[in-house]
């Protein structure tokens, strides 16, 4: 891998992890454009940890409360928001394998996210007085369910969650806050589950060079800050359609050209 390629990947996951677009549909695709098949689980654990990197350091106040306070009502609020997302992954774990080995629906997935933004950001816009704290369990549930399946390729978990929460009435702020807060944990699980699997692709892993795997963490943190607060600006102004136009034509052209989605998915 190149130093070049390694910015690239770093800057596609740092942006699309939390934009509502899908990061998993954008990684994998760009590896596969690269030819990237060595130690890929290696270098994916990086990045995800500069995203990790990136939203603990925009909610690194309400995380030192958290942690100052753990038996508050915004922790049992994440824990059953987390409980869904566990299930739904372990659960349909092999069809979501397969999803991403072979890209078959790719484009419905696609199509599936910029049908969720267009029509909640129509309808719902996210202006009450609703905060974390006033949310429902079932509340949480409900973002939690959306959330694990986010787990398939195409479906944007940023994008699920927060319409998510505008659709239970929780304000703009909010719903971003508890999505991203809720990512924290969705990240870490992602994080343990691949390193179990890039372990036996150690061997395979001096593929990447150290500088890669350096300017691919510090390019996915930086661009993962900058993508957050542009996501929560965006929120703000009441543009989160404009998302939903480019993943609908991005699904609208996967589904047409049949012949990438097999020369990316092999």
């Amino acid at each position: 891998m190149t130093i070049v390629q390694a910015i690239i990947l770093g800057l596609v996951q740092g942006v699309t992890e939390f934009l509502p677009v899908s990061s998993s549909g954008h990684l994998v695709f760009f590896q596969n454009l690269f030819n990237i098949n060595e130690a890929a689980l290696t270098f994916d654990v990086i990045l995800h940890l500069g995203t990790l990197v990136a939203v603990c350091f925009v909610y690194r106040k309400d995380i030192l409360d958290i942690l100052r306070k753990p038996l508050q009502r915004t922790t049992y609020l994440i824990i059953a928001g987390i409980i869904p997302t566990v299930i739904i992954a372990l659960a349909l774990n092999d069809p979501i394998e397969r999803s991403f080995q072979t890209g078959k629906i790719l484009g419905v997935t696609f199509i599936i996210t910029a049908l969720v933004l267009y029509f909640t950001d129509k309808y719902f816009k996210g202006e009450t007085k609703k905060k974390i704290v006033n949310m429902s369990y079932l509340d949480a549930i409900i973002v939690g369910i959306l959330q694990g399946l986010a787990a398939f390729p195409g479906i944007s978990r940023s994008g699920m969650t927060i319409s998510g929460g505008l659709v239970r009435g929780v304000n703009k702020e909010n719903a971003a806050k508890y999505s991203f807060l809720l990512s924290i944990i969705a990240i870490l699980g992602a994080l343990v589950l691949t390193l179990k699997d890039a372990h036996s692709a150690t061997a395979a892993s001096v593929s990447i060079s150290g500088g890669a795997m350096a300017v691919g963490f510090i390019v996915a943190a930086v661009s993962g800050y900058l993508a957050i607060k542009f996501m929560l600006k965006i929120l703000g102004e009441g543009k989160f359609r404009y998302f939903a136009y480019y993943v609908g034509a991005l699904g609208i052209y996967t589904l047409l050209d049949q012949n990438i989605i097999h020369a990316v998915f092999k």
